[in-house]
């Protein structure tokens, strides 16, 4: 069986802690459980399934990005951020300045309240809220955007909470040098407070335009880009930072390049992603043409710290692997443990980010934005990467942390290691009909694709396929979020939560230095040549298609 550090680490948190990391947990489990049931009731709205009054749809789909985008990612985020700056050194044992990381939780149920209460009785805005599309200021409209600015609030405590947990033990001489670990919660948490200072930015002026203090924004779009672009990537950046602690979790392995130099490459997120938010704004007709040049020139580096550090836990695996007998490309990949539920998640989240992120390079270039951003084209490859990627590496994290800060075992591992599966099969119906109904024309926030008879019959058969796979993709995430929830509240002894119960695989130990890793850079090239296969289907089929769909400039 192989050792969990980590889990020791969790045991060893004063009672206080554990109890404010549970709360986030659960808050984001409560919000992700929201989220899949209105997504789950579009989805079959989009199929022709259900026919419901004229708002309710666009009120469910509303509820569906509010809840998963907003508020389950970034408890989410909360909770790990926490978790792994209280745990990252060996004598970093518990959360400094709990107080403000509480007040953070409060603020942020908070605005997870206002937000429903506004999504549910005002004009349904979807998720990006543009107040021209409200037309009129009032409460309800300020709601969402009073919940938006509590939901900033809390970031930012939170953020403040994780950095004074990692730089505080450092000046008091209890940890002698910044962990990898350390370094990449700093980092977090600073984009973090970044993209909370934007979302005062984007929602203040919004809000005192509908509690009627202010006039309406004139440059809420620029606003909403600037927000978008970094709360897109940083979970992103929480799913790679989770992958690192995971691997060095389960596997009990270092990174084969050093600490130093993953330090550097969670350094570049704070390089790369905050210049590139220019490809969000292709849409919008006064941009000038210098700036659509660099917007698509610096957009190709935005996934460069994504890929770096695929390349560090990949190369780190293989070779250890490779030095305890593993033979052929792939044979390596055999002895991974796919039955532990972490492991599986982590894989198909994997599998799931290659598909997305090939799919995001068509999308940013500027010759395709305008004809791809309003279509279904986004939603079918956003899913790739927002339930895919990172809802399936949060989760299988969850699988990891609950026992540990609970004493409980997990319930139903066996269940649990097949639900990635499940989600990613579902995920690939809805995605590939969702990206080729893109590529036709069908546009992504009109509930009712029929125009009357006038619209290709191809794509309401698409959209069947799409709710399918959507109602899998539901299927497997309330299973999951049933299964964490009876390992919340079970009882079970305090010793359980040293053992995890499932396979495991020691690959620690020194490394040859003739051991080669092949698997990451072949699959950088293999990713390249999809990304270069996908976007010319894209130009070919956008040429036949018969109708063109503009975006109207919201992602």
């Amino acid at each position: 069986m192989t050792p969990h550090p980590l889990l020791d680490h969790l045991k060893q948190l004063p009672a206080a802690d554990k109890r404010l990391l549970l709360a986030f947990f659960g808050a984001g489990l409560v919000t992700l459980a929201l989220g899949v049931l209105a997504g789950a009731g579009t989805a079959l709205v989009r199929a022709g399934l259900i026919d419901p009054a004229p708002y309710f749809g666009y009120r469910l789909m509303t509820m569906h990005g509010i809840n998963i985008f907003f508020y389950w990612l970034y408890f989410a985020q909360a909770g790990l951020l926490l978790a792994f700056s209280a745990t990252h050194a060996a004598h970093a044992r518990h959360m400094e300045w709990r107080r403000l990381a509480w007040l953070g939780y409060a603020a942020m149920v908070a605005g997870f309240v206002l937000s429903q209460v506004g999504a549910a009785s005002g004009v349904p805005l979807l998720y990006d809220a543009p107040p021209e599309l409200a037309r009129f200021a009032s409460a309800a409209v300020g709601s969402i955007y009073l919940g938006y600015l509590s939901l900033a609030l809390g970031l930012f405590c939170v953020a403040v909470s994780a950095v004074a947990s990692v730089v505080l033990p450092r000046f008091a001489g209890r940890t002698v040098s910044l962990s990898p670990i350390g370094f990449a919660s700093i980092a977090w948490a600073g984009l973090l407070m970044v993209s909370a200072l934007a979302a005062v930015n984007a929602f203040l002026p919004a809000a005192l335009w509908a509690f009627e203090k202010g006039p309406l924004p004139e440059d809420y779009a620029t606003g909403w880009h600037v927000l978008f672009h970094n709360m897109h990537y940083l979970p992103l950046m929480a799913t790679v930072v989770t992958w690192y602690v995971l691997v060095k979790a389960l596997f009990g392995i270092e990174s084969i390049f050093g600490p130093r130099f993953s330090k550097i490459v969670f350094s570049t997120y704070l390089i790369f992603v905050p210049p590139t938010s220019l490809y969000h704004m292709f849409l919008e007709p006064g941009l000038a043409e210098p700036v659509r040049v660099v917007g698509s020139l610096l957009s190709l580096f935005i996934s460069v710290p994504t890929v770096l550090v695929f390349l560090i836990i990949v190369a780190s695996l293989e070779t250890h692997a490779r030095a305890h007998g593993a033979s052929g490309l792939f044979g390596w990949i055999r002895m991974l443990p796919w039955r532990n539920p972490v492991m599986a998640a982590v894989g198909m989240a994997v599998v799931n980010l290659a598909a997305g992120g090939a799919l995001s390079f068509v999308l940013i270039q500027e010759k395709l934005a305008p004809l791809l951003s309003d279509t279904f084209f986004v939603p079918g490859y956003f899913h790739f990467l927002t339930v895919g990627t990172v809802t399936l590496t949060f989760l299988g994290a969850l699988c990891y942390l609950i026992p540990g800060l609970t004493g409980r075992p997990l319930w139903n591992p066996r269940l649990l290691a097949g639900l990635p599966y499940l989600a990613t099969a579902g995920l690939a119906l809805f995605g590939t009909a969702g990206v080729i109904a893109g590529y036709l024309g069908a546009p992504r926030r009109v509930l009712d694709l029929s125009y009357a008879g006038d619209a290709p019959a191809s794509w309401q058969v698409l959209m069947g396929v799409v709710g399918t796979g959507g109602m899998l993709m539901a299927i497997a995430l309330i299973l999951y979020i049933l299964a964490l929830a009876v390992t919340f509240l079970k009882r079970a002894p305090q010793a359980a939560a040293l053992d995890f119960g499932l396979p495991g695989w020691n690959l620690a130990g020194a490394v040859p230095a003739r051991e080669l890793a092949w698997t990451g850079p072949l699959s950088i090239l293999i990713l390249v040549g999809t990304m270069a296969l996908f976007t010319v289907v894209a130009f070919e089929m956008i040429k036949a298609a018969p109708l063109a769909a503009i975006g109207s400039g919201a992602h």
